[in-house]
């Protein structure tokens, strides 16, 4: 499998897309005015504690305040058996109103909630994760393979005797390979960080920013360029030569990678990127066979469902059932990568009367998510014969950064008809002709669909409406309105 990612800058916004075959699969956009403040540092306040809710919100000078559970609060090398007690403190034994207190972002702030903190602090570097706060050494649960990870456990053990740790330490995902050397520089550079952190910590004030994660174009170096990556192209001359800097201090395996596009067709034109990123958007997705999914995002959770569509198969239903289900699993995987869906999410796969199609369907689909670099679970098919996952959600979804809700429907995807809003209207004129006595006519602003269907086939309901409420009644379409809206006055 080829693996690429692109980078697309402009004055105002980066994107990222990570590609696979050729095919986009990841979406990352961070714009100059909005850059993301997940595993940023604070100095914060106590605002409020909510002892109902077992937390506390805390001032970190954002435009909300940022909510910290009990269970995200985590005292300094505190051994496993009192860290299980401490679970069970009360937040007003923890924090009081007034308090400061040092705290990093979990998760950016999402639709109306505020950020969510932990006290956890971790600072990260190319390979390892540094956690003032513990004295343990853990490898990334996504290095599957046994022996790779007792070779990275022992090699860190090596390096760092766990009697003789200051700090704890996790080795990531992209560590796989990595030799002593590695880790050596890495844990040099994640000594100093802390240091220059820790010195700022000292002098910080209330809701200061103590410490800010790189920029979206370096965290792709340190984060994403996997073993798998065949090449990093960037569109913009002087960001292709900071990143090049930047490779060469910290992740110098990767500068090799770096590329500098130069051609006048626009980077993301290369592979139908602006396309792809379009159909994202769409709540229809088509599959090749000829089915189609179905996604809807709600507040409470993303529910997609899965349909045959003009895909009519060869052999019977159940065939027919079961491939296009294989085929939506994969692509379903897909697209929660690419729209970043997260939380709880609900898939409605076609029944299949066959318990070994519904086991190699499962099977699919938590294969493909596999590649996720976001955390997800799949808890199995319910009675219902619905699968139940979640995914990890950190930030705003494709759609919630992109878009905002229809100034019409408020984001419920319809409006009311023409023909409901006239009824309502009639409703409206017998009413404000039983309350008030002397008026002399009335005005109804309404939307052009809605006036076309008054004069026309409601003229003779509106005549004898017009002759009960004994007022005469005059119509003026207003261009502006949509078509749920009007508005009835006195003249």
């Amino acid at each position: 499998m080829s693996e690429e990612i692109l980078i697309n800058v402009s004055p105002q916004e980066t994107r990222v897309g990570v590609l696979e075959n050729g095919v986009l699969q990841e979406l990352y956009l961070e714009r100059s005015h909005d850059r993301s403040v997940v595993n940023n540092i604070y100095m914060g306040r106590v605002e409020r504690v909510m002892p109902g809710m077992e937390a506390a919100f805390i001032d970190i000078g954002l435009e909300r305040a940022a909510f910290l559970h009990v269970a995200d609060i985590v005292e300094a090398h505190v051994p496993a058996a009192e860290g299980r007690e401490a679970s069970r403190r009360k937040i007003g034994e923890v924090l009081r109103e007034g308090q400061n207190i040092l705290v990093q972002v979990v998760k950016e702030p999402l639709g109306t909630k505020g950020a969510r903190l932990t006290t956890q602090i971790t600072v990260a570097s190319r390979y390892l994760v540094l956690m003032p706060k513990d004295k343990s050494i853990g490898v990334s649960a996504k290095i599957e393979e046994e022996s790779e990870r007792e070779r990275l456990r022992d090699l860190m053990s090596g390096l760092f005797p766990e009697d003789s740790l200051d700090f704890g330490y996790i080795v990531r995902t992209v560590a796989e390979g990595a030799s002593e050397e590695d880790f050596l520089k890495d844990a040099r550079f994640l000594d100093r960080l802390w240091k220059a952190i820790s010195q700022r910590i000292d002098q910080a004030g209330t809701g200061e920013l103590v410490h800010q994660d790189l920029p979206l174009e370096k965290r792709v170096l340190r984060d994403m360029a996997g073993v798998s990556l065949d090449r990093i192209r960037i569109d913009s001359a002087d960001y292709y030569e900071r990143m090049v800097q930047f490779s060469r201090k910290y992740v110098p395996d990767v500068e090799s990678l770096l590329e500098c596009y130069k051609a006048e067709r626009p980077i993301f034109d290369l592979y139908a990127v602006e396309d792809e990123i379009q159909r994202a958007l769409n709540r229809k997705v088509m599959l090749k066979s000829g089915g189609y999914l179905i996604i809807d995002q709600t507040e409470a959770m993303t529910t997609i469902d899965v349909n045959t569509g003009s895909f009519v198969g060869h052999r019977n239903l159940e065939e027919t059932t079961f491939r296009t289900n294989l085929e939506a699993a994969q692509t379903i995987a897909r697209q929660l990568r690419l729209r970043n869906l997260g939380g709880i999410i609900i898939l409605d796969f076609i029944d299949m009367v066959d318990p070994d199609h519904r086991r190699q369907v499962l099977r699919a689909l938590e294969r493909a998510l596999d590649k996720d670099h976001a955390r997800t679970h799949v808890c199995g098919v319910s009675e219902l014969g619905l699968v139940e996952m979640t995914r990890k959600r950190t930030r705003e979804s494709l759609e919630h950064v992109l878009c905002e809700p229809c100034a019409a429907c408020e984001g419920s995807g319809s409006v009311k008809t023409a023909e409901s809003v006239c009824y309502e209207i009639f409703r409206e004129i017998l009413r404000l002709s039983r309350t008030f006595d002397a008026q002399q006519q009335l005005l109804v602003l309404a939307h052009q669909s809605v006036v076309d269907l008054l004069t026309d086939e409601l003229r003779d309901a509106l005549a004898e409406l017009s002759e009960e409420a004994d007022v005469p009644i005059k119509f003026q379409v207003e261009t502006l309105y949509h078509q749920g809206q009007y508005d009835v006055v006195m003249l």
